[in-house]
């Protein structure tokens, strides 16, 4: 072959290519591919180690914060627009767990946060149609993205989604990463969570879901506007079916199964009613208050930092509050109620109701600062006198009397109810009885205004008091809450332990950030506060102030009445409840004779139903105490010569010493304490 060129001819020759030449190329292209193996290898393995070592961006998703019951039994989730309740992954429904991973992400076991044929395919059809529509939705990937990243269709993002999950699938395992993601995921209806989605569509727990409500469940993070049984209940059942379906071709159900549970009838809670009105509202303001306040937890945290609140609040008290003022008070007209009860004991709040109707005024009338105590304050009085070795029979005459104050400057005249005088003499317990106002005001100018401020500041009175004689009678606001206080350190043999809301706190990992540890202090003797105690059982005797609800109270119990033109109270106690009533108007309004008269049968009611469970204990006598028959006429003791005689308690060393009469042979009534006959005594161990 060849061509000629100005004369000249060229010949080219065609080169055939040896076996050697074509082996040392093979050698090259064969080395090029092993190097290029080995970097990409290692570029590979860094690049995990590299990821292994750093650490994830910091997520601080929401958690509800829950308040529990004295049982530990959730009263209220608390949240602000978003409702959590996170659980372990072994408090969820094994079919509610499987039919996420079967529609979700039926490779979740096996890939490393990245489906690779998932992703190729959903590259394709981005670049098919030019969108970014399609994405690789691992289990792994959808938490990346709700933990770390927004929502946005772009490249970017993506890039950034597959490396967190990497990341997660290498310093997670596949239980952590499961249970976060079941955790947080959105169920609509501001519910983030298996668990709160369980509460909220069937009002169970996530671990009793049947296969049913499981794989509907499972079926609405995929789009929860149009897959939640509250917005398309049909479309919701679609897919169910589908996600059923799909679960018997993989094997994790029979087919029998799957069509079972398809036609199972499901029971959803109506949206109005997963919303309902949580227990104990004013008790649920008042715990965000201690904690928030006194405890100095932020709000933030508070509501949505997964916090566990165990609080002292009895739901059977409760409810029993609620009845026994709604009983009283109705749901209609302006007429207010407050109602706080007190474990003496421990200082635990069993019960608390700020007013009758909290949707309409949120107002929590149990810490009101503005209302008399009227007559209901005279215990305190009376427990300063008996700690001076004031006797229950010291008389005072019934009747209208001045008692100058202020060096004489000023005069005060109090006056009984109805302007009613005896023009007799009358000892404490009358007095007690039927609420005499010139009895109380006798004592207290005798021991001291002073004395008496003293004693109602240890049993936990810090309203503003002054000195004057008017505070015999209740003229100084104290709230419902300090007077059920008070009244506990009567019950509680004269130690008054510190209220108390809030037993303790953990965080969402379950650690104790706080744990209650109530004061206690002394405000009398326990022979004092028994001798008090004795004496206010008598105002549910005939003639007391609240014999008309003797017939509701079949336990012993204690208590006072207190009434101004504005306010009634009853305040009271047994062994194991004290409990403060206020009845009134929130603004200045005089309240009727009637209304004046609801404030004991809310006591009696409410105490009654309460201890319903609790068998009736009597008040056990103390140490220092005297029971003696006295005689009525004369105050002095009684003997078988003065028959109409009664059984008085006495603070050892004031009970009298002379006889009613001057028989000395005829044995007296007398019985002490520690001096009791070995049947009484057994009688006293059988009733206790």
């Amino acid at each position: 072959m060849g061509y000629e060129t100005g004369g000249s001819t060229h010949r080219i020759e065609k080169e055939e290519p040896s076996p050697h030449r074509l082996l040392r190329r093979l050698k090259r292209i064969t080395l090029f591919l092993f190097s290029l193996t080995v970097v990409v290898v290692a570029f590979l393995v860094l690049s995990l180690l590299y990821l292994r070592s750093q650490a994830l961006p910091t997520t601080s998703f929401l958690q509800t914060s829950m308040i529990y019951d004295s049982e530990e039994k959730p009263i209220d989730s608390l949240s602000v627009g978003q409702n959590r309740q996170p659980v372990d992954l072994e408090e969820l429904s094994p079919y509610l767990i499987k039919a996420t991973i079967a529609i979700e992400d039926r490779r979740f076991y096996q890939h490393t946060g990245i489906d690779f044929r998932g992703l190729a395919r959903a590259i394709a059809i981005d670049l098919k149609t030019m969108s970014k529509d399609q994405g690789a939705s691992t289990i792994t990937q959808q938490l990346a993205r709700n933990l770390y990243l927004n929502h946005d269709r772009t490249w970017t993002r993506k890039v950034k989604e597959a490396v967190y999950a990497v990341q997660i699938e290498l310093q997670y395992s596949k239980k952590e990463i499961l249970e976060q993601y079941l955790n947080q995921i959105y169920y609509g209806h501001s519910t983030y969570g298996a668990q709160a989605a369980a509460q909220m569509f069937f009002a169970k727990d996530a671990k009793d879901l049947t296969l049913a409500e499981a794989a509907l469940l499972a079926g609405v993070p995929k789009g929860p506007r149009y897959y939640s049984p509250y917005l398309d209940m049909d479309n919701a059942k679609s897919r169910q079916r589908l996600i059923l379906s799909t679960m018997a071709k993989q094997g994790i159900i029979t087919k029998a199964e799957s069509e079972a549970a398809a036609a199972e009838p499901l029971v959803i809670i109506p949206q109005e009613e997963s919303r309902k009105r949580a227990e104990a509202p004013y008790f649920r303001d008042y715990i965000r208050s201690i904690v928030t306040d006194q405890l100095k937890i932020s709000e933030p945290l508070y509501d949505s930092g997964g916090l566990k609140i165990y609080t002292t609040l009895d739901l059977r008290a409760q409810k029993s509050a609620e009845a026994a003022v709604a009983g009283q008070v109705g749901t209609t007209g302006d007429l207010q109620a407050a109602l706080v009860a007190i474990d003496p004991r421990t200082g635990y709040i069993k019960a608390m109701v700020g007013g009758k109707d909290y949707a309409t005024n949120q107002y929590n009338r149990v810490f009101t600062t503005t209302r008399q105590p009227g007559s209901s304050f005279k215990p305190v009085v009376y427990l300063t006198a008996l700690s001076q070795s004031v006797s229950p029979l010291t008389t005072y005459r019934d009747e209208p009397t001045d008692f100058p104050y202020d060096d004489g400057k000023k005069v005060y005249r109090p006056d009984n109810f109805g302007s009613k005088y005896t023009f007799d003499l009358l000892n404490m317990r009358e007095a007690i009885s039927k609420s005499n106002n010139v009895y109380a005001v006798h004592t207290l100018v005798d021991i001291g205004a002073d004395k008496v401020i003293e004693t109602a500041r240890k049993m936990g009175i810090t309203s503003k008091l002054s000195p004057l004689p008017s505070l015999a009678l209740g003229t100084f606001p104290v709230s419902p809450f300090e007077m059920a206080a008070a009244f506990g350190s009567i019950a509680n043999n004269g130690i008054r332990v510190e209220p108390t809301a809030v037993l303790r706190i953990e965080d969402h990992e379950g650690h104790v950030i706080y744990r209650a540890h109530p004061a206690k202090v002394k405000v009398a003797e326990p022979s004092q506060t028994y001798v008090l105690t004795n004496l206010m059982e008598s105002i549910f005797d005939e003639g007391g102030t609240g014999y008309r609800v003797s017939e509701l109270i079949k336990r012993p119990a204690a208590g006072k009445t207190g009434t101004t033109d504005a306010d009634a109270w009853m305040v009271g106690f047994t062994p194991e409840l004290s409990t403060a009533v206020w009845v009134g108007y929130d603004r200045d309004r005089t309240i009727s004779s009637a209304e004046s008269q609801k404030a004991a049968p809310i006591f009696a009611e409410f105490t009654e139903n309460a201890l319903a469970a609790v068998p009736p204990k009597q008040f056990q006598v103390p140490d220092g105490v005297v029971n003696i028959y006295i005689d009525l006429k004369t105050g002095k003791l009684a003997n078988q010569g003065c028959p109409d005689s009664r059984l008085e308690a006495f603070v050892m060393g004031t009970e009298p010493t002379e006889y009613c009469t001057d028989a000395p042979e005829i044995a007296p009534l007398v019985e002490e304490k520690g001096k009791s006959s070995w049947w009484k005594d057994f009688k006293t161990w059988w009733n206790e």
